[in-house]
């Protein structure tokens, strides 16, 4: 017989990380994976929009397979990241978490410089919109820079987090920045420029 998926343990309102330690369900740290969690299934929906593109440009295959691909390594980190922030850190898990690395952080850099490299130079602040998949990128930007702030506000409570965790998630939105403008770019979709009422 199958296990249940519920438990009934935080009927009350609370949870507990990893190393058994019970908090409310609205702690920081709670908000804090929730908040990776919910990053991760939006990118689960770039993805999707990725794969289900249309194959109007010659090189659209080659170009989003290499997208899709680092995405799926992103959903990868950011379970290693929810794992990391999900513990208990005066307590030692039972199981081994997995880590992340410099290189992680690295790859993204490379991915932003290669897809620049390719880019016009923006002229303005851009908004959001043009194409579903565009805005799709940019809901999952502000979702990472959300993410993000949470963590910050965990360090400047006092509360221990991976400094790498931080590295991971700034570059991490820098680098859906730059996808939704290459996305735009290798669908033909111009870039909506923000013009500011004077």
């Amino acid at each position: 017989m199958a296990s249940k998926i519920y438990t009934r343990t935080g009927d009350k309102g609370t949870t507990a990380l990893i190393g058994g330690t019970k908090v409310p369900k609205n702690n920081i740290r709670i908000e804090s994976y929730g908040t990776v969690d919910e990053l991760n299934s939006f990118i689960g929906l770039l993805n999707d929009e990725l794969a289900d593109l249309p194959a109007g440009h010659p090189d659209r295959a080659a170009l989003f397979s290499g997208a899709v691909q680092q995405l799926q390594e992103v959903q990868d980190r950011l379970f290693t990241i929810g794992s990391s922030l999900a513990c208990d850190p005066d307590k030692s898990p039972q199981l081994k978490l997995p880590d992340l690395h410099a290189g992680d952080v690295d790859r993204l850099e490379k991915e932003i410089d290669r897809m620049s490299a390719e880019l016009p130079p923006m002229k303005s602040f851009l908004l959001p919109g043009g194409h579903r998949t565009v805005s799709t990128a940019h809901i999952v930007r502000c979702v990472c820079r959300r993410a993000e702030r949470l963590c910050v506000s965990m360090q400047e409570q006092g509360l221990f987090i991976e400094p790498l965790v931080l590295r991971y998630l700034n570059r991490l939105s820098d680098y859906l920045f730059m996808l939704a403008r290459y996305i735009g770019h290798v669908l033909g979709v111009p870039g909506i420029p923000w013009k500011p009422r004077v």
